[in-house]
């Protein structure tokens, strides 16, 4: 069985170390990067591409009109991409831009396990951080 492989695009450390310690967790390979401009060379680099974990809240990116031109990409095909942000208000906008689930900040770690077992088997997850 291959190892599934995540995308991580966040420009802040802590987000990024949790979520890479999450997925390490769960058995995948993880790449991360701080920036949306360098999303596009990374993907021709990469063997595959199961999920991608994109901030809202980047310095100098507009993750959501952004959206379209990274599905494009041909290695995104059917890829989930799933919104981070620490604002539960941008939900309306994520739903409309298309993003495939909705992750609140900070990442809920009791329940990430099955988030991402629902995402990767394709089910969406639109969580509003509700503790």
């Amino acid at each position: 069985m291959t190892t599934q492989h995540a995308l991580i695009v966040d420009d802040d450390h802590s987000i990024i170390d949790v979520l890479t310690m999450l997925l390490a967790k769960e058995g995948l390979t993880y790449t991360a990067v701080k920036s949306l401009r360098d999303v596009h060379a990374l993907l021709d680099g990469l063997a595959r591409v199961d999920v991608v974990f994109l901030s809202l809240e980047m310095l100098n990116s507009d993750s959501i009109t952004s959206l379209p031109t990274l599905q494009a990409h041909p290695r995104m095909a059917g890829v989930p991409v799933v919104a981070c942000t620490a604002r539960p208000t941008e939900y309306d906008a994520v739903r409309r831009a298309g993003f495939h689930s909705f992750l609140v900040k900070p990442i809920d770690i009791q329940r990430f396990s099955e988030q991402l077992r629902l995402i990767l088997s394709g089910k969406p997850v639109w969580d509003m951080g509700e503790r």
